[in-house]
């Protein structure tokens, strides 16, 4: 599938489930969520929104996504009400089978080292999409962190 063949497949509105892990292989969260992703540009980027819960408490989130021509890979600006604070990560990766995966970093406090952020986009079919994101540690281990199973509204 081609990048604009994933993100016009990406587009209309979603509704499924988000897990949360904060430590590796103990489900901290399990929530509904909703999403939509819309074209912005005619068609150059992908705006994904969201609205869910984490804990009981309101979450919001908004990715800008697109497929860089020119360096073939996939770059990706994240906000989140609950995971960034008051930051934006960047991620850039490669494109794959159904999706892309992409690698950015985040500050797990003052003084600490960055802690990796890989999030996994995989566009099932056209009903079904799964967005897993990884924590990595500064030493290089990997968990995952949050997933979201998404199925399209009709």
């Amino acid at each position: 599938m081609s990048p604009e063949e994933l993100m016009q497949g990406l587009v209309g509105r979603w509704a499924g489930t988000v897990r949360t892990w904060f430590e590796p292989g103990v489900l901290a969260d399990e929530s509904p969520v909703s999403g939509e992703f819309a074209c912005v540009l005619n068609g150059r980027f992908v705006r994904h929104t969201y609205t869910g819960q984490i804990q009981g408490k309101p979450r919001h989130g908004e990715e800008l996504m697109a497929f860089n021509a020119i360096t073939k890979q996939w770059q990706v600006s994240w906000i989140d009400s609950f995971h960034m604070s008051q930051a934006i990560m960047f991620s850039t990766g490669p494109s794959a089978e159904s999706g892309f995966s992409v690698l950015g970093a985040y500050d797990a406090g003052e003084n600490l080292p960055q802690w990796g952020w890989r999030t996994e986009f995989q566009l099932v079919d056209g009903r079904h999409l799964i967005i897993t994101a990884y924590n990595i540690t500064p030493e290089g281990e990997s968990a995952k962190a949050v997933e979201t199973m998404y199925e399209r509204c009709s």
